[in-house]
């Protein structure tokens, strides 16, 4: 590219309505300068007068024009005053002009993409209109020389920020986290009183209750109905209220997973095995688990977490995703499988694609034309709440048309019938010690989930300004893990999806260069924990409940798993496997590492993901945990494929934004 512009003539500004006389123009400019021969130029003519002249999109604004003729390739890049169509129908504003040797790596297609990327960044533009336009073509080598210099900055890692900065004391990171959110406790309520965060509690109570009773209908399977959706609300409602209030980082929604679920029905196998009693275990694993826990959490353990990058961030957050996505699917359709069922199968599926559909379209509707702005944004911030209820109010109509609906018990009471107080001394003797070694596996998940949640949550991208507090808030979801496994109620911890949809539910939105970005998030503690007061009230009125069809669920499901995708950088990355390069969005990796590189480090992604996926659903399920804490050691293995300045620009902790350059020198 440097040789390109250094040999290139630079021709900007051309009117016209037709691209014809303006090539032609040019090719008259070139030979009268002597850049062609008389021979070229006038062959240059035949060609384009038998041929339309029609330019190949590069993409980003930039096409190429190549007349093959003999002697060596001349370069001229000419700037139109309008925009004209390109052959696949994109407007160009510049264009490639090539007479000669068309063979030439010098001007292949490789050699000339980058200039769009160059044109569409801020930082480049503004720096070429320093220069006079009558040293324009001086001023974009110059300029260009400049902006290599800027994309090659490798950018340095980061001081491990404070809040996982170990203090080498007992309570010494939980005292810290007091000292950063207490004087911003009660903010914390007052930030919450406008209507983004009483869109906010409706979409959320929805987008909380929902995974509650799917996955209490899941671990009634598991555990032949010792304990089923009314534990899993209850356990939900007071393990959420306790965190909203208590928590560093009151943006994390807790709430049962499923490897967490699964785990307890695997517990529960091994106990019918044994013959020992489910639930005096369950209370002693859980007892265990919660003294390692908040061992952890005294001892600053959650200063570990450093070692986690972007890298590994974006394949657990991908696999919760496609969790989501899978499950809304597969639940979606599996009507079809009953004969005889056909009509309330087609009715499921369309309520289930009509909530996700008309939440997607009015989330969207925030950055279109029509209405007043702060119509659009109230359509947009209830957009999720306003799916629910018209699609639940449409299938309340199809009158004659079975359509599954939530299946809740008609009372308040344990799902097998017993008390509600767990004896744990009812278990054999041998079994309270033994239950540390589940319990070890156990908080190794919980420990993972939780933190990794809360880094997430705490990404750079989100510019959250009131901090949080890791370790606090460890030590208060291990103390909710010993509370609930005395009451026989599942373990809670930080949900990933639910937390970064409670985050972008929260969040303002402003779309820059095509690409959405957040400039900011109303953080406060009322939004979650009105929604888990609302989770309790509802075990009031359970017969409601059961009205809500399971497909506007599954809808609400599908929706959330995908909105957490659009923040994965992963699967921005992933879709680059199919999209034609001249469609490549101008991210920052992409103008900095080469494809092949970029596409390599998302197989490895990849691989990995398939991998905990395997493993999730296998027989070694029960060691999954470890498994993604091996995601560590596997990005540091990765220090051996790829170059150290390739890796620091695709797991950079903070996604560097070209259009937003104030933010340059606090790359990392």
């Amino acid at each position: 590219m440097r040789s390109v512009l250094k040999e290139s003539a630079v021709v900007l500004d051309l009117p016209g309505d037709e691209l014809l006389p303006i090539f032609q123009g040019v090719v008259d400019n070139l030979g009268q300068q002597g850049r062609l021969t008389e021979a070229q130029a006038a062959a240059a003519r035949r060609e384009l007068a038998e041929t339309e002249a029609v330019p190949a999109s590069l993409g980003n604004g930039i096409g190429v024009f190549r007349i093959p003729v003999e002697g060596e390739a001349c370069v001229t890049l000419v700037g139109f005053r309008k925009p004209h169509p390109a052959a696949d129908h994109a407007d160009i504003r510049f264009c490639w002009f090539i007479v000669g040797k068309t063979d030439d790596d010098r001007v292949s297609d490789d050699a000339l993409e980058p200039l769009g990327w160059m044109l569409k960044d801020e930082h480049f533009n503004l720096d070429l209109l320093g220069h006079a336009e009558d040293d324009i073509d001086h001023g974009l080598l110059v300029v260009y020389r400049r902006y290599l210099e800027h994309l090659e900055r490798v950018p340095v890692k980061a001081e491990v920020p404070p809040e996982l900065q170990r203090t080498g004391k007992l309570f010494g990171g939980i005292r810290r986290d007091i000292a950063r959110r207490l004087p911003l406790y009660g903010s914390d309520f007052r930030d919450g009183l406008n209507t983004k965060s009483f869109a906010t509690i409706l979409f959320l109570f929805f987008a909380c209750l929902a995974p509650a009773i799917a996955f209490g209908g899941l671990m009634s399977v598991l555990t032949d109905g010792a304990i089923g959706a009314i534990e899993m609300i209850l356990g939900t409602a007071i393990c959420g209220i306790v965190y909203s209030l208590t928590s560093g980082q009151p943006l994390t929604i807790l709430g049962s997973t499923g490897p967490v679920v699964i785990f307890i029905g695997i517990l529960y196998t091994l106990c019918e095995s044994l013959g020992i009693p489910f639930f005096p275990t369950l209370s002693w694993v859980g007892m265990w688990t919660s003294l390692i826990i908040m061992g952890a959490a005294v001892t600053d353990a959650s200063s570990l977490i450093r070692w986690f990058t972007r890298f590994t961030d974006e394949i657990f957050a991908g696999l919760i995703s496609i969790i989501f996505v899978v499950e809304a699917v597969k639940d979606t359709f599996s009507g079809f499988g009953d004969s005889g069922a056909h009509d309330g199968a087609l009715a499921s599926v369309v309520l289930a694609l009509g909530t996700y559909q008309l939440a997607t379209q009015l989330a969207r509707l925030r950055r279109g034309p029509f209405l007043r702005r702060w119509a659009r944004e109230f359509l947009a911030d209830f957009g999720p709440a306003i799916a629910i209820m018209a699609m639940t109010f449409a299938a309340l109509s199809l009158k004659g048309v079975p359509v599954a609906t939530l299946d809740v018990p008609d009372q308040f009471q344990t799902t097998s019938g017993r008390g509600w107080l767990v004896d744990p001394f009812e278990a054999p003797a041998w079994v309270w010690g033994a239950s540390i070694v589940p319990a070890v596996l156990v908080s190794v998940l919980l420990f993972l989930d939780q933190n990794i949640t809360v880094r997430i949550v705490n990404n750079p991208r989100y510019r959250l300004k009131k901090g949080c507090g890791y370790h606090l808030d460890l030590l208060i979801v291990g103390a909710l893990v010993g509370v609930c496994s005395l009451f026989g109620l599942p373990w809670m911890v930080a949900a990933t999806v639910r937390s970064l949809n409670h985050v972008r539910a929260l969040a303002t939105v402003n779309e820059h260069g095509g690409r959405e970005r957040i400039v900011g998030v109303n953080e406060n503690r009322l939004t979650a924990f009105a929604v888990h007061v609302l989770i309790g009230v509802s075990l009031a009125f359970l017969s409601l409940l059961e009205q809500i069809p399971l497909s506007v669920l599954f809808g609400l499901f599908l929706y959330m798993g995908i909105a957490s995708m659009r923040d994965n950088q992963f699967f921005e990355r992933a879709q680059l496997w199919v999209l034609e390069p001249s469609q490549y969005p101008p991210t920052h990796y992409l103008r900095r590492v080469p494809r092949r590189v970029v596409h390599g480090f998302t197989a490895v992604q990849a691989a990995l993901l398939a991998i905990l996926w395997v493993v999730k659903a296998s027989a070694v399920g029960i060691l999954f945990p470890l498994f993604i804490a091996l995601l560590v050691p596997m990005r540091l293995l990765l220090n051996r494929w790829f170059k150290p300045e390739h890796l620091a620009f695709l797991d950079a902790e903070e996604e560097r934004d070209d259009d937003d350059h104030q933010h340059d020198e606090h790359f990392v």
